[in-house]
């Protein structure tokens, strides 16, 4: 298999959890000294990954966003990113829901805080179960690209409102040099800078540094200034082969794929523990919730004037909302500050992991409803 296909399929990523759930289970101490040992300047490999790595891993995501905007993009003219905003929304609400449903039923008081676990989507598998499923050039995977990123910056707000850590309180004041970011991109901008390197370690570290400070995720730091990179259009409105966002995009995309062996050590290190009725309400709350959620207020959207992406029909909106119930890692994450009993924590944790089943689901349901895959779309070439 060439590096192409390697990177494609997310060999690295399925390579990184295989590993992490072994090490984890095998030499728990061993799993957990690697995570934390300083590797400079206080920089452990857990923080490098996940504050760090992350950002680019994000920031191409934003790429591929802010491209499906532009003339001729999926989600383009802009009320095509009406829906799967409304989408997410469904895909937060209907977790919360069946989430109490569930507990209600077969739960406990001791559950509650919980809820929050299921609200998130896991951008990274959730892109690489859409190209499976749709084809890299699908709209949808624009859409659920749109919707996991919405989502996540939702279930970063749920942690520091609704799980704060007393030690670390935010500090939103700090949000003011991610402005200044924003702004210093907009001048670049302005002064028509062609590269990317002043828009992504210049104003990008201002954002970084003003999320991390704040106590807020600074994975997202990027996604505030990638649109602002320079992309020229043809006359017919859409981009040309000398977009900074396309050199941005071809350069690190290489290693934000492979690297992502780094994400999967990272986080999927779950201990298998005691299975208790919390892990199901946690998987149900996921496959359940963002299924129906995403389906219903996507098709909400649709029924009050908002289009789907050309691509896309009900099925195609079903299916991304299955996908969409891929939670593992943030789901991993948001259990870990929602309980500090460790036996909860563990079957939450549990439920969270069995998320990946979905993946299995969902090309399995793609098959059965004969999706048409449709590849990268041919390249615009330049024509100057």
């Amino acid at each position: 298999m060439d590096i192409t296909k390697i990177r494609e399929y997310s060999i690295p990523l399925i390579l990184g959890v295989i590993i992490a759930l072994a090490w984890a289970n095998i030499l728990p101490d061993g799993y957990h000294n690697f995570l934390h040992h300083e590797i400079l300047l206080g920089i452990n490999f857990h923080f490098f990954v996940n504050d760090v790595f992350m950002v680019f891993f994000f920031a191409i995501a934003a790429v591929e966003i802010t491209k499906s905007l532009l003339p001729g993009g999926a989600l383009n003219p802009i009320k095509k990113a009406v829906t799967p905003l409304m989408a997410t929304a469904g895909g937060i609400l209907g977790p919360v829901a069946v989430f109490f449903i569930l507990n209600s039923l077969i739960g406990s008081p001791d559950f509650i805080r919980g809820w929050g676990i299921p609200t998130a989507t896991d951008i990274a598998l959730a892109w690489l179960v859409a190209r499976v499923v749709f084809g890299s050039g699908h709209s949808a995977v624009s859409f659920l690209l749109l919707l996991a990123i919405a989502d996540d910056a939702v279930g970063l707000a749920i942690i520091a409102i609704f799980y704060p850590d007393p030690t670390m309180p935010t500090e939103p004041t700090w949000l003011l040099l991610v402005v200044a970011g924003m702004a210093l991109a907009f001048i670049l901008r302005r002064m028509k800078v062609q590269s990317y390197w002043p828009y992504i370690f210049g104003s990008g570290a201002l954002s970084w540094i003003g999320m991390h400070n704040a106590h807020l995720h600074p994975a997202l730091a990027l996604v505030f200034i990638v649109p602002f990179l320079i992309h020229p259009v043809t006359q017919n409105g859409e981009l040309t082969s000398h977009s900074s966002l396309d050199h941005f995009e071809h350069q690190f995309k290489p290693f934000v794929d492979i690297g992502l062996i780094m994400f999967g050590i990272s986080n999927a290190g779950v201990v298998f523990s005691g299975i208790s009725n919390l892990t199901w309400i946690v998987f149900g709350a996921l496959l359940i919730g963002k299924s129906l959620g995403v389906f219903a207020m996507g098709s909400i959207s649709r029924l009050i004037g908002f289009p789907l992406p050309d691509d896309m029909g009900s099925k195609e909106l079903f299916l991304a909302g299955v996908i969409a119930a891929l939670g593992l890692t943030v789901a991993l994450f948001v259990a870990g500050v929602a309980y500090i009993d460790l036996g909860l924590q563990g079957a939450a944790k549990m439920g969270a992991l069995f998320s990946a089943v979905v993946a299995v689901i969902a090309i399995v349901l793609g098959k059965l409803f004969n999706v048409k895959r449709i590849e990268e779309r041919e390249k615009v070439r330049d024509v100057s």
